[in-house]
């Protein structure tokens, strides 16, 4: 006998929910967590459950123990309440100082709290202590054409039955291929309001032209235009007041987008929408990061690896010989000997000085620092150290950069996608989908190695391959990508007293952690107009919210109530 269940937004049909039933009964348990949609899974075969997140980590699984007693849930704040336990700041330090690195790997932001890994699942057996294993991969390696093939039929199936059955539809149209994939699609299926978010910076960009085109060629849709600037909104807006700000299960990027999100939803749900369709995730699995360049190179395609190389450095505007030396670097280290370099760097003595703008050639590195490890103190430095260390202990020595990196990024677009939904339905009750972030469609596109996704010359192949002709080709074959930086330095100008404020009080500072005099400089420099690390200013902004607001008293999260006898024997 098997039991599944899959909670959250699974799209399924009935056929297809006995179909998989059948398989865990005869041991296929883990067909129950391709079906499409983003859902968690819940498997019992015998006596033995399996509990899953999706492979993105927009829905992820944490435990703890109570005793001899398994506590598991998809948030990991009421956990860490329930067993008062606190966060843990040398996670949340690592989180913005380091990259490349399996930060989270089984844990969370909260000590004594577990985290099952997106693609993992938690086994539950009577008389055995709980354990993960990895989930069986549904597809190992495809050429592109088979990949496409079944890309194009899966997001069809992810995109279409969403709009089946939400009712009133509205979408993001930023203009880009990804947005104005999913809006294509979602059109082909009937009515749906497309908004189009700008500002007097973006204006300026292609993406309007782009988004304007794809809206006047389809009669399905109806859209809307948001500019920022007339709505008077910018980042980082509403921050004054943290105690009123929504509460998320980790730091979200968000929260330096409330004023904006507010202004972009907001004909969404005087629309009466029921669900707002994103492109986030488009990058994750139609593109791939630069180290798939190693990777080329290690299965055996050295002359193609070399010539990306050399097309790399051209494309990023830099000389060619320091990318390739950076290059051969990568390609003769291991990853636990590039984890084990980065630990002792940062347990070193020397100071750590990084540039606000990160070289080109830094890309193709295992690991490193990012350009806010100089705010770490010497108590944070080590903190971080100690973290990366452990990570070099258990890291494969087999992996290697391109599948590490691409799997991190994927996991932080997932999380990013959680808490952004999170608040949208606190906020404004507007349920958020990113149909690129389904199982079933990461699965495929990660199948396809990432050099075919990836090529010299030629922006989202794999996007032209799968959606022509349901995708306008003018939006396929775009070749240009808007950058945000100057919206970004123009609401932390504006900001800067707010700003100030939450640097200045930092909770990690006072935790001997960072030295917040370095990082408000920073800030200083962003609002003089110099280079700065967004990113890692954005990154530390939203941490120490998070440690301000969130509730970690059990009563915030638990409470008690009475049972009676006849409902306790039941």
């Amino acid at each position: 006998m098997a039991a599944v269940l899959a909670l959250g937004c699974c799209l399924a049909t009935g056929r297809e929910l006995d179909s998989v039933r059948e398989a865990a009964a005869r041991g296929g348990w883990s067909a129950a967590t391709r079906l499409p949609g983003s859902y968690l899974t819940v498997a019992r075969t015998g006596t033995t459950t399996r509990i899953a997140g999706d492979r993105a980590g927009v829905i992820t699984v944490y435990w703890c123990m109570e005793g001899e007693r398994v506590m598991w849930a998809t948030a990991a704040a009421p956990l860490a309440a329930y067993c008062h336990t606190s966060p843990d700041l040398a996670v949340l330090l690592a989180g913005f100082s380091v990259r490349g690195v399996d930060v989270l790997a089984g844990q969370s932001h909260f000590e004594g709290v577990r985290r099952v890994p997106p693609g993992w699942a938690l086994v539950l057996q009577p008389g055995h202590r709980p354990r993960t294993e990895p989930v069986p991969a549904a597809v190992t390696e495809l050429s592109f054409a088979e990949g496409a093939r079944m890309v194009s039929e899966r997001m069809t199936t992810a995109v279409a039955r969403r709009a089946a059955g939400a009712g009133p539809l509205s979408v993001d149209l930023s203009g880009g291929v990804d947005s104005g994939t999913v809006t294509s699609l979602a059109a082909n299926t009937g009515p749906l309001l497309a908004v189009t978010y700008t500002d007097s910076r973006m204006g300026e960009q292609d993406d309007v032209l782009y988004a304007e085109r794809i809206a006047a060629g389809q009669p399905h849709i109806t859209h809307e235009w948001v500019h920022g600037t007339r709505h008077s909104v910018r980042h980082f807006d509403g921050l004054t007041e943290p105690a009123t700000l929504p509460i998320t299960d980790t730091p979200s990027f968000t929260l330096g987008l409330l004023a904006i999100k507010q202004a972009q939803l907001a004909p969404a749900t005087a629309y009466g929408s029921r669900a707002h369709l994103t492109g986030r995730g488009g990058d994750d699995v139609l593109d791939a990061v630069a180290l798939m360049v190693i990777d080329q190179y290690r299965a055996g395609h050295r002359t193609e690896a070399i010539r990306r190389a050399v097309a790399l450095a051209r494309a990023r505007r830099c000389a060619v010989h320091p990318l390739l030396r950076q290059a051969v670097r990568t390609q003769r280290a291991r990853y636990p000997q590039a984890l084990t370099a980065l630990a002792q760097m940062l347990d070193g003595p020397r100071d750590l000085h990084r540039p606000a703008l990160t070289p080109p050639w830094e890309t193709l590195r295992w690991c490193g620092v990012t350009s806010s490890a100089p705010w770490l103190t010497r108590s944070g430095r080590s903190a971080v150290a100690d973290l990366v260390a452990h990570r070099a202990a258990e890291a494969d020595p087999l992996t290697t950069p391109g599948a590490v990196h691409e799997r991190l990024a994927l996991e932080v677009m997932g999380d990013g996608h959680a808490t952004y939904d999170q608040i949208v339905r606190q906020q404004w009750g507007l349920p958020l989908h990113a149909p690129f972030l389904d199982t079933p469609v990461v699965d495929v596109c990660h199948a396809i190695p990432g050099w075919e996704r990836n090529r010299p010359g030629d922006f989202k192949p794999l996007a032209r391959a799968v959606f022509t002709p349901a995708v306008p080709a003018f939006l396929l074959n775009r070749r240009t990508k808007t950058a945000f930086t100057g919206s970004v330095y123009a609401g932390l100008r504006a900001n800067a007293p707010a700003l100030r404020r939450i640097l200045s009080g930092s909770v990690l500072a006072e935790a001997g952690l960072l030295d917040a005099s370095r990082a408000v400089a920073a800030l200083d420099g962003a609002v003089r107009g110099e280079p700065a690390p967004l990113a890692s200013l954005h990154a530390l902004i939203v941490t120490e919210l998070w440690l301000t607001t969130l509730p970690t008293a059990r009563d915030a999260w638990w409470e008690k109530t009475t049972t009676t006898e006849k409902e306790a024997t039941r």
